[in-house]
C-alpha cells in the first residue's frame, strides 16, 4: 500500500467510520499498517487478512481457534456461514453453519487424537459440540432441565472450556453469571459464581479458559468483564484470586506458552465509563503482569499497582478474541466492527 493511500485510510479511521477496504486487493502475507505494541511484543498491522467479500459475509467476528493442521476457524453470527475456515495466509478453505444466530464462543479440544469444536449460542441459549466439519454431536440445553436453574432464570452462554478429565465448563456471561460444570457426556455437576459484587461472584462471566501453565495445578481463568478483571478458580469452583486489568473490559483469556492474551472489547476513556470503539489487545506474562497493549496505552505499574489502560490508537473497535500462531503472530476477531474481517498483527 502506498503511503498516501495509507494516510487517507488512517484519516477514515480517525473519524470513527467503518474500516475501509482499499483497492479490493487482499494482502495476505505482508502487513503494511502501523506498528503497535510495547517491549518485546510489537506488531505490524494488516487490515486485509481474510477479506472474502460478499460471497462469505461476517457480522460479528467473535472467536478464532487453530487446529493441529494450522487451519484457523472463525466463528461469526452471520448465518450464511457461521464458521469460516482459513489457512494462515487468509485463504478460504471451507465454510459451514447456518443455525447459530447468536454464535459467540468457540473452543477446540483434542479428545484422544481427534479434535472437536464447542460452540455457544447466546440467542438460542444452547451449547453445541461439533466435528470440525460442523456435525452436531451433543447439545447442552437450558440448565433448568438439570434442575440447576429455575424456569425463569436466564441462560445465555458465552464461552466454554474443557478440563483435563473432559469436564465441560460453560460461562453464562449474558445470562445468570454462573460457570456451570458438566461431565464430558453432558451430565450436570455443579455451578459457581452468580450475579453479585463479591470476589467469588461475577457481573459478566464473559469467558472461561483452562490455564495449565502450572501442570501440577491446572485452574480456570474466568473473565469478569464488567469488573475489569480475570478471576482464578479451582477446577471444583473454588475462588482463588483475581488479576486486575483496570480500564480494560476484557474477553476470554488465550494462552500460548507462559503468555496470556485477551481482546479488550471496550476501555474506560471518559470518567471511568465503558466507551464504545475503544478496544485493544492486552498481553500478560507468566507472572500475570501486563507487558504490552497493542493499540492501547503502555502498561504502567506504580507501587505494584497497574494504572488504568485505555485505547491509544484507533486501530480496533471492539476486540473480542485473539488467536496466536506458531510464529507468534496474532489474529484479532472483533465484535461490532462494521462487518469487517479479523485484523492480522505480524510480530516484529
Amino acid at each position: 500500500m502506498k503511503r498516501l493511500d495509507f494516510v487517507k485510510q488512517s484519516s477514515v479511521l480517525l473519524t470513527g467510520l467503518v474500516f475501509a477496504k482499499p483497492f479490493n486487493i487482499i494482502i495476505r502475507s505482508k502487513s503494511d499498517g502501523p506498528l503497535i505494541g510495547h517491549g518485546d511484543f510489537k506488531y505490524r498491522v494488516s487490515y486485509n487478512w481474510g477479506n472474502l467479500g460478499a460471497g462469505h459475509p461476517v457480522k460479528d467476528c467473535h472467536e478464532m481457534v487453530m487446529d493441529r493442521k494450522k487451519r484457523i476457524f472463525l466463528l461469526t453470527n452471520e448465518v450464511k456461514n457461521n464458521v469460516i475456515v482459513y489457512d494462515r495466509s487468509g485463504k478460504l478453505l471451507d465454510s459451514w453453519g447456518h443455525q447459530f444466530p447468536g454464535g459467540h464462543g468457540l473452543t477446540i479440544h483434542d479428545e484422544g487424537g481427534e479434535e472437536f469444536l464447542y460452540i455457544t449460542d447466546h440467542e438460542l441459549g444452547e451449547v453445541y459440540k461439533t466435528t470440525l466439519s460442523g456435525k452436531i454431536l451433543m447439545t447442552l440445553k437450558h440448565p433448568k432441565f438439570h434442575g440447576a436453574y429455575g424456569d425463569c432464570d436466564k441462560f445465555k452462554p458465552t464461552e466454554t472450556c474443557i478440563g483435563p478429565n473432559g469436564d465441560i465448563y460453560v460461562a453464562d456471561g449474558y445470562g445468570s453469571q454462573f460457570i456451570l460444570q458438566y461431565t464430558a457426556k453432558g451430565e450436570f455437576i455443579r455451578k459457581f459464581g452468580g450475579d453479585s459484587f463479591g470476589e467469588k461472584y461475577f457481573k459478566q462471566a464473559h469467558g472461561v479458559t483452562l490455564d495449565t501453565r502450572n501442570p501440577n495445578d491446572p485452574v480456570l481463568m474466568c473473565t469478569d468483564r464488567v469488573k475489569t478483571c480475570f478471576k482464578i478458580f479451582s477446577l471444583n469452583g473454588e475462588y482463588r484470586s483475581s488479576i486486575q486489568v483496570p480500564g480494560a473490559y476484557v474477553s476470554r483469556a488465550v494462552f500460548d506458552g507462559e503468555m496470556m492474551y485477551s481482546g479488550v472489547c471496550f476501555s474506560a476513556l471518559k470518567n471511568h465509563m465503558l466507551t464504545y470503539n475503544a478496544g485493544f489487545v492486552t498481553i500478560l506474562d507468566g507472572n500475570n503482569k501486563v507487558v504490552s497493549n497493542p493499540g492501547g496505552t503502555r502498561p504502567t505499574y506504580k507501587h505494584g499497582e497497574l494504572l488504568p489502560m485505555v485505547q491509544e490508537k484507533p486501530i480496533f473497535k471492539h476486540c473480542h478474541d485473539v488467536c496466536v500462531d506458531e510464529d507468534k503472530n496474532l489474529f484479532v476477531a472483533q465484535w461490532n466492527a462494521g462487518n469487517t474481517y479479523p485484523v492480522f498483527l505480524e510480530r516484529v
